[in-house]
């Protein structure tokens, strides 16, 4: 029988883990100890073999060589259940949450002892006990497929938490959190590592979260170690510098200082439900001028969702308009097209890529049925391939090879791929991103700004959805705050109170 005691973490060493897929080498002789009762960061820029080597701890892959060390003796770990026998569990950063299923069916999912017959009394009984000591509240019988995505993440953590996990791997798990949320639930995980009752590694790429948080780094670059350390004992331009081999800062956004234009996109009462017929998006009333981002703030399942689906055709309206250019837009590809609006969705590779499909097939999903990309119905691969080869160098998508499936690809470089596909053509009138840097290292969190802060420069309507407030602040010029369905604060950046900002997002 599952209960919610924890016990004290396991050691975890793995000592010289090699991996190879065919004749490329993600990890190679890395070495790393997790101690019981620390927050220990695994660092790196994207496609540094990070996600492999927790893999290899959670028995998706088997190494080559080397040895995964728990308690003090090699293990064999063949399956997550492996893995979750030993007390040590993950949170994936691409969802692995039922979406037809509830909150409480995903929680109990993952149990090894879960009974072929279910008493639902008694479980209930046990998973309302469980939630009322959690550090954060999901509706326990709300339809996974209704939660934005920052709701299905904390579901992916308190999963873990529900399962006994005493030794937790995070893979970026306040990606698509507001700062006070991840403070919330990375302070209540940093309480249970001080009490000695859970180990974390985290994959992350916010320094804040490691200075703040954590006890020790482990650094990964192309596969390889880089460096160890104590938080204590290192600067973040250290960090940084082992990640890429070289000392960097961060980045200053420069934005010009052109007024903002005509508007564009004009959003006139809109209302929709969301899956369950409750409505969603309660009356939106917003103008994105010409050469101007108009940020949208607030905790993740406040409508957000909803009204990019709205704008990208996704989800009918009940009752209002949306304008382009002054004129009546219907979200049909034909006036998508027309109006050259342009919409980069969050989970890319689930809602804007075909991850079976070649990078470059994906990268020409709007235009493959034109020429010269296409010729009397049928297909040209020379064109195509021509198209995606100029984007991927471009863009910068690696590896730099239109045939890979783009499912195949780091986070950063499916983004990067959607990005070139999206702004390749240099024709965008409007720009809707929403959380465009989910998941990504500050190097491409840096790439992709520029490129919003390029459109917006060259005249561009950009509508930015994000959840983390530092973003929105440095990128947009003016900010509003979406909360249950309805925009409740609209300022100039420069004007943004931060504190009423945040009281905002709270109501």
């Amino acid at each position: 029988m599952l209960t919610t005691h924890l016990h004290s973490p396991p050691s975890l060493e793995l000592v010289n883990v090699t991996k190879r897929f065919g004749s490329f080498v993600a990890n190679e002789n890395i070495s790393m100890e997790v101690s019981p009762g620390t927050f220990h960061a695994l660092l790196g820029e994207n496609g540094a073999g990070k996600s492999t080597l927790v893999k290899c701890i959670m028995g998706y892959h088997k190494c080559e060589e080397g040895d995964i060390i728990v308690e003090g003796a090699s293990r064999d770990i063949r399956s997550p259940q492996d893995a979750c026998k030993l007390g040590i569990g993950m949170v994936y950063q691409h969802f692995t949450v039922v979406p037809s299923m509830t909150v409480a069916e995903n929680l109990i999912l993952g149990r090894p002892d879960i009974p072929a017959l279910i008493d639902w009394k008694a479980e209930n009984k046990r998973l309302e006990a469980f939630m009322e000591t959690a550090p954060f509240q999901v509706p326990l019988h709300a339809l996974i497929s209704d939660l934005a995505a920052g709701q299905k993440q904390k579901v992916e953590i308190l999963k873990q938490l529900y399962l006994n996990s005493r030794l937790l791997i995070l893979d970026e798990p306040t990606s698509v959190l507001t700062p006070g949320e991840a403070d919330e639930v990375l302070g209540m995980l940093h309480k249970m590592v001080k009490a000695e009752k859970l180990s974390v590694l985290i994959i992350t790429h916010k320094f804040r979260e490691v200075t703040d948080y954590c006890d020790e780094i482990t650094v990964l670059r192309k596969g390889k170690f880089a460096g160890a350390g104590k938080v204590a004992d290192l600067t973040t331009s250290e960090m940084a510098r082992m990640m890429m081999g070289e000392e960097r800062t961060g980045k200053t956004v420069a934005k010009s200082e052109a007024a903002p234009g005509a508007p564009l996109l004009e959003l006139q009462e809109l209302r929709a439900n969301r899956d369950n017929g409750v409505e969603g998006v309660c009356g939106v009333d917003l103008t994105v001028r010409s050469g101007e981002i108009v940020g949208i703030a607030g905790i993740s399942g406040n409508g957000q969702r909803e009204l990019v689906e709205i704008l990208s055709g996704q989800r009918p309206l009940t009752s209002g308009t949306v304008k382009v250019n002054g004129q009546p837009y219907g979200m049909t590809r034909a006036e998508i097209e027309k109006n050259q609006i342009y919409i980069l969705p969050e989970e890319p590779l689930r809602n804007a890529c075909s991850s079976l499909m070649s990078v470059a097939e994906n990268l020409v999903l709007r235009t493959f049925d034109k020429a010269p990309l296409s010729q009397r119905g049928f297909l040209n691969p020379r064109a195509i391939r021509n198209v995606a080869t100029s984007l991927i160098s471009r863009f910068r998508v690696r590896p730099p090879n239109p045939a890979n499936a783009i499912g195949n690809l780091s986070g950063g470089n499916v983004q990067r791929a959607v990005l070139a596909r999206e702004l390749g053509s240099g024709t965008a009138k409007v720009l809707i991103a929403a959380n465009p840097c989910f998941g990504l290292d500050f190097a491409a969190v840096d790439f992709i700004h520029s490129q919003l802060l390029e459109a917006r420069n060259r005249g561009v309507a950009v509508l930015l959805i994000c959840e983390d407030l530092d973003e929105l602040l440095s990128l947009a010029d003016r900010i509003v705050v979406m909360t249950s369905g309805r925009l409740v604060y609209n300022a100039p950046v420069t004007q943004a109170n931060i504190k009423e900002i945040g009281e905002k997002m709270a109501e």
